[in-house]
């Protein structure tokens, strides 16, 4: 895959939804993977599927071992923004087709991991035509983020892509002392980073009638970004399926190696609503627009 195209599918991935349109450069150009295990499914207790694997991404130092961790689960208090079991379902457009991809995003239950208090958040992505007729993707991102910060502890990617399955479970560490279980790869970050999972969750966390910009190192599973977001419209008028919303509209600004990428432009729209939903994304790129709207938001 070419660095362009891994650039424009991870600054996506920090939002999360706009996800579609990084599908729509790969289409294009994506590289033969390894088939390996299949995904696993929310809920599941962390440490990865069999024969996961990863390769050392720019900026980031990883490592494996073999001393295996086991999870203790344990249900905690939800917060005031975010519910286990809430499903958020999405549609993505691009340019002029509608639905060329769905989006769904789901909070799983909050959970004592490696003794820290944690949510599990997936979300899941399927091509729909006439994008899927020419390319066929179902992929699948859980995240395990610390509870108080939504700093990343674990990052899983289980893609199937053109028929083409890689899995990846990556175990976040700021000293490299700590010992991964078998089969899950050490990712050596700096403190506070988030995962794209986590970072749309911690947005939705922000007080943004009190707060103008937030910052936050991201690594999306192969490289480390700096994302800063900012208040851009305290009270925008949204339209999607899922109704007429009130948002605050966040500009998202990514930067790699300290340069500001220029050539996408993203905004994140969140319901102003004690819930503050994530009600529609936009991703303006060089070739077209992305627009990943909310259709449902249920399990509340």
């Amino acid at each position: 895959m070419g660095k362009r195209i891994i650039v424009v599918s991870t600054v996506l991935a920090l939002v999360v939804g706009a996800v579609a349109a990084g599908y729509w450069y790969r289409a294009k150009d994506v590289e033969a993977r390894p088939a390996l295990a299949p995904a696993t499914g929310l809920g599941t207790d962390p440490g990865g599927p069999t024969n996961a694997k990863t390769e050392p991404s720019a900026g980031v130092m990883t490592a494996k071992n073999s001393v295996p961790a086991a999870p203790v689960v344990k249900k905690e208090p939800d917060t005031p923004w975010w519910h286990a079991g809430e499903t958020l379902d999405f549609s993505a457009s691009m340019a002029k087709l509608n639905n060329v991809a769905n989006l769904q995003i789901r909070t799983g239950e909050r959970r004592d991991f490696l003794g820290k208090s944690v949510w599990h958040m997936q979300a899941v992505a399927h091509t729909e035509n006439p994008l899927r007729m020419v390319f066929v993707l179902d992929d699948q991102f859980d995240s395990y983020s610390e509870a108080a910060s939504m700093t990343s502890v674990q990052y899983e990617m289980h893609l199937n892509e053109k028929g083409q399955k890689v899995d990846t479970v990556e175990r976040m560490t700021t000293t490299g002392r700590e010992v991964p279980p078998p089969n899950v790869t050490e990712a050596r970050v700096v403190p506070g980073t988030r995962d794209p999972l986590g970072t749309l969750q911690y947005l939705r966390s922000v007080d943004w009638s009190k707060t103008q910009e937030v910052h936050s190192w991201v690594y999306d599973g192969r490289k480390l970004y700096d994302v800063r977001a900012r208040l851009s419209n305290a009270a925008e008028s949204v339209s999607v399926p899922a109704g007429d919303f009130r948002a605050s509209k966040i500009a998202i600004h990514v930067f790699d190696n300290g340069v500001e990428m220029k050539d996408a432009l993203f905004a994140l729209y969140l319901a102003n609503t004690p819930s503050r939903t994530p009600v529609l994304i936009e991703a303006g790129l060089p070739v077209a627009t992305a627009r990943v709207e909310l259709v449902k938001a249920s399990g509340r």
